[in-house]
């Protein structure tokens, strides 16, 4: 079973830790790093970052991982692994149009190293080196930080085709996976929060690359999709937790909403 653990890179002190190291690869030694490349550690044979922490209901483990990119052909698996990297830089975005740089930074290389590290192969054409770059410019304070931060977001959008209905739901499987953790009796984790906020903007962006392929089957479905997908994401205070996230329960109910306006397309 894997162990949930709290994320790294906390603040800024944790990010300058890390960017001080001059790399977001596996490095030997205590505390930050290694910590981070553990957890990635603990994903590999094909299971990513948080998506080993499980579907819905918090429950983690190998079994987890599976349901999330399990019985996933190559094709499938490679939009999938797009989609949950992006989700990172989608919530970095978010952070950095909030005036806090270094913490977007950490949240790139967080994507970096628990989503591309233990599945390179699963990337097709990817430039990790374009996400690496945009985390340590927004780490460093460089001034082209947000152009990288865009040329990152880009370099994936250029391996991406349009999504299917299947990649939204296991997005959607990723954030509830994720957010389980959120509200402990140990209080609240901002680190975990932020990453179901990208999880679901992450699906929210793949719900909008299959709208015009979907649309064509059925407008009304797709336009229903999108309105509780809305909803999803209204649950949300942004990219900083709020004092009382909403209940783990409420997100997956409203996620299998948005589940259920998809199914069939």
């Amino acid at each position: 079973m894997i162990e949930f653990r709290p994320k790294l890179w906390r603040g800024l002190g944790a990010a300058v830790l890390i960017a001080a190291s001059g790399t977001l690869t596996a490095c030997g030694g205590e505390g930050g790093e290694s910590a981070a490349v553990g957890e990635a550690g603990e994903a590999a044979g094909g299971e990513a970052g948080e998506a080993a922490i499980g579907e819905t209901g918090g429950e983690g483990g190998e079994a987890g991982a599976e349901a999330v990119y399990g019985g996933l052909d190559a094709g499938a698996r490679t939009a999938l692994r797009l989609h949950h990297l992006k989700g990172f830089l989608l919530v970095a975005q978010k952070e950095l149009q909030a005036g806090r740089a270094a913490e977007a930074g950490a949240l790139v290389g967080q994507g970096a190293l628990e989503v591309h590290t233990p599945a390179p192969g699963d990337f097709a054409g990817l430039d990790i080196a374009l996400v690496t770059a945009a985390s340590d410019a927004l780490m460093n304070g460089a001034p082209n930080g947000e152009a990288a931060l865009a040329r990152a977001i880009a370099a994936i959008e250029a391996e991406q085709s349009a999504a299917s209905p299947e990649t939204v739901r296991r997005m959607l499987q990723v954030m509830n996976g994720i957010y389980a953790v959120v509200n402990s009796p140990a209080g609240v984790d901002p680190i975990e929060y932020q990453h179901a906020y990208g999880a679901a903007l992450s699906a929210a962006d793949a719900l909008r690359r299959a709208g015009d392929d979907l649309r064509a089957a059925n407008a009304a479905r797709v336009a229903e999709a999108q309105t509780e997908m809305d909803r999803l994401l209204a649950l949300f205070a942004g990219s900083v937790a709020p004092e009382t996230p909403a209940p783990a329960a409420q997100l997956a109910a409203q996620s299998s909403r948005v589940e259920l306006a998809l199914s069939g397309l």
